[in-house]
């Protein structure tokens, strides 16, 4: 038996899920009134840079021309991510975020290497004379508070909807708060220096300072870089699957734990993974079990879309009847009354095995002797293995109710039947006549309702051989067992038989 279960979590269960029209709409926006930001921002530097000559906040410009370019990409990242699976992506557009944040990554590397190769040209040369100006402080601050108001929504924006582009862009920004800062300490030094006449000694610390900065961006951008990289190459995240497998492996029913595969895309976790349930269970209890075990992953991992693939085992509290009767059922073969007796160790089997009315003897013995040699084969200790062949009826069987016209036959059985069952307890009576004269006998009996179902058989049992003894034309009999509560649970004695 194999069972597939797909579980693609509803709107309800996955928070911020990127199928939410309002979640792709906040994304979109966050985005684009950051890109507004970047070119704003672009344009001020540009303009203050060229007018004071200062090559830190020219430097700045191009930082942010860096940003807007970023931004932009951060823009196309989230709308192609949000578009829904098709037949040439059929597990989303996810990976454009890591992708998108990677490359925002390298832009951050460029920018940084840049600061170091700057720093140290000044430290070297000494710096350069700036022309520094009310202006050039004034779009620094203006900067930060820009950069700090959006590096915020974004990273808000990206902890709610699981953005790793939203993500990258706000790690992008709060660097640029510390860039600016830099910039400003730089001025500020300058202006003291200037102020003091010790302009030499003063004008190097913006540098010094530029380059811890370039180490700290450099650093969160390495650890931004490794996990956008991880994602692309389908690296598992390895807390998940240890949260997943532990899960999972506590679930009900589940007897092995064969198989898990995790992968990311965007804002999703994609699990796949293979159980080991008991051969026995039935298609409806494995298909209740997928999707007990989607639930679990679903507590982990919300936004989880899972594939569950259940593969048959031998039960731990397999009996050997539901070992044959598995085996019948895998050879498409109906076995019932399945006994099984111990002797000296050893097993033997006696079952019932319906086989097609049109086969001949032959058809039919080759059938059962087929499931006696699987049989013996799945289980050593089984030294013989006993069938009995039916036929069954696969068409109703014309029959005439007789029922009003045969009362003495009628009270017979229930005479019969009360002798056994106790007097009063047989009921409901009807009688069938086939074309061939042979009788049918459906009767309902009531027992006590907690006497113990082996001796409810033992009963139905004694009442069908004591029918068939006392009336020779007798066919089929059928004895219903009902519940009668104010009975209580004593079963007469067997009589004597006459």
């Amino acid at each position: 038996m194999r069972v597939e279960s797909r579980a693609i979590l509803s709107e309800e269960r996955q928070i911020g899920s990127v199928s939410s029209p309002a979640s792709e709409r906040e994304k979109r926006v966050v985005a684009f009134v950051s890109v507004l930001a970047a070119l704003a921002l672009t344009g001020m530097k540009l303009v203050v840079g060229l007018m004071t000559g200062s090559i830190a906040i020219l430097a700045e410009a191009i930082h942010s021309g860096m940003d807007l370019v970023a931004a932009l990409m951060t823009l196309l990242a989230v709308r192609v991510a949000d578009r829904p699976a098709d037949s040439e992506h059929q597990y989303g557009h996810g990976k454009v975020e890591h992708l998108s944040a990677f490359f925002e990554t390298g832009l951050l590397v460029i920018t940084c290497l840049w600061i170091v190769f700057e720093s140290v040209s000044r430290l070297i040369s000494g710096g350069r004379h700036l022309e520094i100006t009310v202006w050039a402080f004034a779009v620094m601050i203006v900067s930060i508070i820009i950069d700090y108001w959006r590096s915020g929504a974004l990273g808000r924006a990206a902890k709610k909807h699981g953005s790793d582009a939203l993500a990258a862009d706000a790690l992008h920004f709060r660097t640029d708060i510390w860039s600016s800062l830099v910039v400003l300490l730089g001025l500020s030094l300058v202006v003291i220096g200037e102020l003091t006449g010790q302009s030499q000694v003063w004008g190097k610390a913006d540098a010094v300072s530029a380059l811890v900065v370039a180490g700290i961006v450099l650093y969160v951008s390495g650890r931004l870089a490794k996990s956008n990289i991880d994602a692309l190459l389908d690296r598992a995240p390895a807390v998940v699957g240890r949260d997943v497998e532990r899960a999972v492996r506590s679930v009900s029913g589940v007897q092995e734990f064969r198989r898990l595969r995790l992968r990311r895309a965007g804002n999703r976790i994609f699990a796949d993974l293979v159980v080991g349930v008991p051969r026995t269970t039935t298609f409806a209890k494995a298909h209740d079990l997928s999707e007990r075990i989607e639930r679990v992953i679903s507590q982990i991992e919300p936004r989880a879309d899972t594939v569950v693939h259940l593969e048959p085992v031998k039960g731990r509290h397999e009996t050997t009847v539901d070992q044959i009767d598995y085996l019948a059922r895998q050879q498409g073969i109906r076995a019932h009354d399945v006994r099984v007796r111990e002797i000296d160790g050893k097993l033997d089997a006696d079952l019932h095995v319906e086989v097609d009315p049109q086969l001949s003897l032959e058809g039919a013995h080759n059938v059962a002797s087929r499931l006696e040699e699987a049989v013996r084969a799945a289980n050593p200790t089984i030294r013989s293995v006993n069938t009995h062949l039916e036929a069954p009826a696969i068409q109703a069987e014309p029959r005439d109710e007789v029922t009003e016209h045969l009362h003495p036959l009628l009270d017979r059985v229930r005479h019969l039947s009360d002798s056994v069952a106790g007097e009063g307890s047989c009921h409901d009576i009807r009688i069938y006549e086939s074309s061939e004269g042979l009788i049918d006998i459906v009767l309902h009996c009531t027992l006590p309702a907690d006497l113990p179902i082996q001796a409810v058989h033992d009963v139905s049992t004694e009442v069908e051989k004591k029918l068939r003894d006392r009336i020779p034309q007798l066919g089929n009999v059928l004895v219903h067992i009902e519940p009668f509560p104010g009975r209580t649970a004593n079963p007469p004695e067997k009589p004597a038989s006459n």
